[in-house]
């Protein structure tokens, strides 16, 4: 599994890569639904509800972003989480509400 983060065009990225077996193209559009499995024999072998990628969808939607998902049969599979970046600099009063301001 290798890990990689990284900023561009005005966005940050983590992408997850693994070397497994890969999913069918036919799967990839239904990763993200609710209790979608792709093998439900192997699913009720180690475990899982089918959640884990509709709750990642749902929470990077939830900030603007986006949720990338590529693999190939026999190569493996990245799943990339796209979020907007942060301004370099936030101004303070963005921080703390302005009672906590004027107590500083």
């Amino acid at each position: 599994m290798r890990i990689t983060v990284g900023r561009s065009d005005g966005q940050v990225f983590a992408a997850v890569r693994d070397d497994g077996e890969g999913i069918a193209p036919s799967a990839i559009p239904r990763l993200t639904e609710r209790f979608y499995r792709v093998d439900v024999k192997r699913s009720r072998e180690r475990g899982g509800t089918g959640l884990g990628l509709a709750i990642v969808k749902h929470i990077v939607s939830r900030h603007q972003g986006r949720l990338s998902i590529e693999s190939q049969l026999g190569e493996g599979s990245t799943f990339t989480v796209f979020l907007p970046a942060a301004p370099a600099e936030i101004p303070a009063k963005v921080l703390a509400p302005e009672s906590v301001t004027n107590m500083l």
